[in-house]
């Protein structure tokens, strides 16, 4: 625990959802969803004016549907958050070269590393510009959260959201954490919070006033007494400026169960594909290929094969999936299909063996998905029939061009018609028209800036022109009261 707040927590606020508010003129202060859009299809991310009506992460599409019939349903486009991630990372850096990423819209700083800030005013200081600069920079807000340790600064984000900012005085740490829940705490996960609820500790307070010696009894030692200094407030983990990747991996769940078995073949060299274009990005190779089946039953299983050295030849990965694939009945049905690489380098060994197999059959095998990652002509189409070929898919929230109107984005397509609304996001919203889904003229788009640089920064993705800071202190003594939690 330090003296000073000066361990700082960034939480992008609804971050896939802002995003796409900030892209999208027309959406702005309306419910939004991000997510798979099927019928097996989870919500990512949901604006703020969608979780009024109860829509959450990890909640099935459909229900959310039956929620907010309203809103905008939308497909991820992960390339625009992490290049939005980047540009927001950057601003972090700036502060401190101790940054520690948790996810694209989440990070720890530590502001003594970098000189920004020792006292609690500076602290202060420095959040708040971080929140100027970040809307400036991206059109978006996000909570930031400032106390002497990883685990209030956190807490203090989540109170301080959305766009807000809370720093927690040193000393104040039991009085602000005693009356919140146990599953506040890092590591309280269902279970734990179950084994603590049974022996009637319910809040954070009442797991200090049970002692050490009862949580090491509940919980055994190393967990027991972690628990036990986190629940005092105490937590000295430091800010980590690097946290190396274990694995790199793809999945996909399909809309229904999967029983052609060239189907799933075709599917298993797709993802493999794309998880070594995962890991290219990032600069790595691996040496162990995993696959991974859902069955129809739900049961899942995971197959593996060591390479003799790391690679990041897409080939080697897919034939690699494939042989492991050759192990696996699959014949009842797949619900779910995922291709995985671990025991992480940050160099590659050719597997020489492979490509003297390529070699030797004249090329690519069988199992290999064309370069482009277009499916073959055999492939099934809409419908799942195999030897047709695909239909253009336009799906909603895909960034088109229009040879005439410019660019835009899909809104909806069935019935052979597309329907997209052309708008920048530096515009007011745009006019809505539809084309058949072949219409020569219309064309997969690039995702346009968010904030071009000529431009003023576009108005807040909450709801229109982007609130001032509320800065909230929680402190002990003569301080201001905690900030209570806003939804």
């Amino acid at each position: 625990m330090r003296g000073s707040p000066t361990i700082l927590h960034l939480d992008m606020d609804a971050f896939y959802a802002s995003v796409e508010q900030a892209a999208k003129p027309s959406l702005r202060g309306k419910p939004v969803v991000v997510g798979g859009l099927g019928p097996r299809g989870v919500v990512a991310t949901a604006s703020y004016e969608a979780r009024r009506s109860g829509v959450h992460s990890a909640m099935p599409t459909a229900q959310a549907r039956r929620r907010t019939p309203n809103a905008a349903f939308l497909v991820p486009r992960f390339a625009v958050y992490r290049a939005v991630s980047e540009r927001v990372m950057a601003l972090l850096a700036e502060l401190s070269p101790l940054v520690e990423p948790l996810s694209l819209d989440e990070a720890f700083v530590d502001l003594a590393a970098g000189g920004t800030a020792a006292t609690a005013a500076e602290a202060l200081a420095a959040g708040e510009e971080l929140r100027r600069r970040i809307l400036a920079h991206t059109g978006l807000t996000g909570s930031v959260g400032l106390a002497g340790s990883k685990m209030l600064a956190k807490i203090a984000s989540e109170q301080a959201k959305p766009d807000g900012l809370l720093l927690i005085e040193p000393g104040t740490e039991r009085d602000l954490l005693a009356p919140m829940p146990v599953r506040t705490l890092p590591g309280v996960g269902p279970a734990t919070a179950e084994t603590l609820r049974r022996a009637g500790l319910h809040t954070v307070g009442e797991a200090a006033e049970a002692g050490e010696a009862e949580l090491l009894r509940l919980l055994g030692k190393a967990h027991g007494h972690g628990l036990f200094a986190m629940a005092r407030g105490r937590d000295d983990r430091p800010v980590v400026a690097e946290r190396d990747a274990k694995s790199v991996s793809v999945e996909d769940t399909f809309d229904t169960d999967v029983t052609d078995r060239a189907r799933v073949r075709y599917e298993v060299a797709r993802l493999a594909g794309r998880c070594v274009e995962r890991l290219r990005a990032a600069g790595r190779s691996g040496r162990t290929v995993v696959l991974k089946v859902r069955r129809y039953d739900f049961t899942t299983l995971t197959r593996s094969e060591t390479l003799r050295g790391p690679t990041d030849d897409p080939a080697v990965v897919r034939e690699a999936a494939a042989r492991l694939l050759e192990g696996v009945d699959t014949t009842e049905g797949v619900r779910l299909l995922g291709v995985g690489v671990t025991g992480l380098a940050g160099f590659t060994q050719e597997d020489l063996f492979a490509q003297a197999v390529r070699a030797a059959d004249g090329g690519e095998t069988a199992t290999s998905a064309p370069p482009d990652g277009t499916p073959p002509e055999t492939s099934p189409g809409p419908a799942g029939e195999a030897g047709t070929s695909r239909e253009r898919r336009w799906l909603p929230g895909q960034d088109v061009r229009h040879a005439e109107h410019g660019p835009g984005w899909v809104q909806g397509s069935g019935v052979g018609r597309v329907t997209v609304r052309f708008e920048r996001p530096d515009t007011p919203p745009g006019r809505v028209r539809t084309f058949p889904v072949d219409d020569p003229a219309l064309s997969p788009g690039e995702p346009l800036p968010l904030v071009p640089d000529q431009l003023s920064p576009v108005a807040s993705p909450a709801g229109g022109s982007g609130r001032a800071s509320r800065p909230k202190s929680a402190s002990g003594g003569g301080g201001a009261a905690p900030g209570t939690s806003r939804p």
